[in-house]
């Protein structure tokens, strides 16, 4: 293996952002190396989604650096980051209702190949489109709803649909905001077979769902007051008495 294909493909040192006195990231360092899913858990306001928007460039941090690819992206904007090959699904889900879901992913297939087309015509008319757009369906367990208005889906279907809008871009990272939140039992475990079956790809997973950590994450980080206090494998953090204490037991 080549020293730059063990390199960590996102590399996070002393990353701060406050907001009036409350510090929402505190001097945050980690690592994501290529191919692992690594998952960032903690309580309610510990600064997950703070520090996921400082990733992304929603957020510029006070201090710290972050590094994407073994480039410095700290103040790069969140466009120049996505065409980069970050891509980001969100807590709350992100589609156009009153399509199809073919063409929400059509779009955003679009959107990565950097031309409009004709606005007045169907995405999902334009082959360049169109196929590329059922492949991603195809990965996340859609297609049979392709020709369906994105309303008529299930909340959990939803969430589908936008990680597969992610998966258009054809991102090196995908960072996933809770891709569980206001899921059901049984849509989640479909969600967790179907990241199953992305193992490969790189993702950055915060979420609150224990099981469905425990079942995808390669490594964890563990935040809690916007300091990341241990990161390790699923055994390593299950058996780590400061994660236990400040999180885990709680969680129990």
């Amino acid at each position: 293996m080549t020293a730059d294909a063990m390199a960590p493909i996102l590399r996070i040192e002393n990353l701060c952002k406050s907001f009036g006195g409350v510090t929402a990231t505190d001097a945050v360092g980690l690592e994501v190396l290529p191919g692992e899913t690594h998952a960032i858990i903690g309580p309610n306001g510990a600064g997950k989604t703070t520090l996921i928007s400082q990733l992304s460039g929603l957020l510029m941090p006070d201090s710290g650096h972050v590094y994407f690819k073994q480039c410095d992206i700290t103040r790069l904007a969140a466009h120049k980051r996505a065409h980069a090959g970050l891509a980001r699904s969100f807590q709350i889900t992100s589609v156009f209702m009153q399509m199809s879901v073919l063409d929400n992913v059509a779009l955003s297939v679009q959107a990565r190949a950097g031309h409009s087309f004709h606005f007045w015509t169907p995405a999902r008319t334009i082959r360049k489109l169109r196929e590329p757009a059922m492949e991603k369906l195809e990965k996340v367990g859609l297609q049979d709803r392709a020709g369906d208005i994105t309303s008529s889906l299930s909340h959990g279907e939803r969430r589908q649909l936008e990680v597969a809008m992610a998966l258009a871009s054809e991102p090196d990272l995908l960072l996933l905001d809770e891709p569980m939140a206001g899921v059901g039992t049984e849509e989640s475990a479909r969600m967790v077979d179907m990241f199953k079956s992305l193992h490969g790809m790189t993702m950055l997973l915060v979420e609150h769902d224990m099981d469905a950590v425990f079942a995808l994450a390669d490594r964890i980080s563990v935040l809690v007051y916007g300091r990341v206090i241990a990161t390790g494998t699923p055994d390593e953090i299950r058996s780590n008495q400061d994660v236990v204490r400040a999180y885990l037991g709680e969680e129990t």
